[in-house]
């Protein structure tokens, strides 16, 4: 999430870079998604960069979406980068691009997965199918594809690369991607798309064009609690392996804490995602942050 979730960003060209005040990484990310922005100054300098590699690519590959008029174009757009991580694996010189080169050079220099980094792109052409996930699980999956490929990631710039620690990994970025989803709900009922998975709304027969007028029913209500229940559970899987994350790569794995926050604050408005309370920044994030890696909690 940015400090608007990731699905908010502003559309510019992926190939001709980024908007005119996006002249490092670093302000890239924290331009376009403050939260993880955040997570990445508790890295050491080598790893951080190697993160806001990673964090630069995978807004680019979240925003593809929003900047076609059709979903052809996207598919193409996808598969520029699709094919610079084919030449990053095969030796080749990077393209000239502001986030190709840098990642290409933390692809090589901490031998991070293939798999995980087809996967953040397969998983974002979804976002290109105007229909929503057709079952809670179809979304669980989709939240492991972009998200949590994305801590995987995270945790082998950081050496932690070992199994719990990626189980650890993997059930954050779900949790943390289902609450962003359900924190980019006002944007996805402007734009008249929704995540709400297809049985949820059934169950609970929910009419979308009242989620498209963001009306706070019942219904909406329940099947947000649905998806935030998830959310949690996964959270709580991770923290029950707390340690097996060491100490170094806590950075990793913050964003849990983020979710965490986002979640309490949404019970607290009864699982409203309309309510504006929940769009206001947290103004001590960065302290909260700042605690938890101290004490290696997340």
């Amino acid at each position: 999430m940015t400090g608007l979730p990731i699905h908010e960003t502003r559309p510019q060209s992926p190939r001709s870079g980024t908007a005119a005040d996006d002249t490092s990484l670093p302000a890239l990310v924290r331009r376009h998604d403050r939260d993880r922005f955040q997570t990445a100054l508790f890295a050491g300098p080598r790893e951080g960069e190697a993160l806001f590699a990673l964090y630069a690519f995978n807004y680019e590959i979240a925003r593809v979406r929003e900047v076609v008029s059709e979903p052809m174009l996207g598919h193409i757009r996808l598969q520029w980068w699709r094919d610079l991580i084919a030449q990053a694996f095969a030796g080749e010189p990077p393209r000239h691009h502001l986030v190709a080169e840098p990642l290409t050079a933390a692809i090589r220099e901490f031998g991070l997965s293939r798999e995980h980094l087809d996967k953040l792109i397969d998983t974002r052409e979804r976002d290109l199918d105007p229909e929503p996930p057709a079952s809670l699980a179809a979304l669980e999956d989709y939240a492991e594809g972009s998200s949590g490929a994305l801590v995987l990631l995270a945790l082998e710039v950081l050496g932690a690369g070992q199994p719990d620690a990626q189980a650890v990994g993997r059930a954050v970025g779900i949790g943390y991607a289902l609450a962003g989803l359900i924190r980019a709900m006002p944007f996805h009922a402007a734009a008249k798309r929704s995540y709400i998975p297809a049985d949820l709304a059934l169950r609970f027969e929910l009419d979308l064009r009242d989620y498209e007028a963001r009306r706070a029913t019942p219904a909406l209500r329940a099947a947000v609690s649905e998806i935030a229940a998830v959310a949690r559970r996964q959270l709580g899987s991770a923290r029950a392996l707390r340690g097996a994350v060491p100490r170094a790569a806590i950075a990793a794995v913050l964003p849990a804490r983020i979710a965490g926050r986002f979640l309490h604050r949404l019970e607290r408005v009864g699982c409203d995602p309309f309510d504006r309370k929940l769009a206001l920044p947290d103004p001590l994030q960065s302290w909260r942050l700042a605690a938890a890696a101290l004490l290696g909690r997340f």
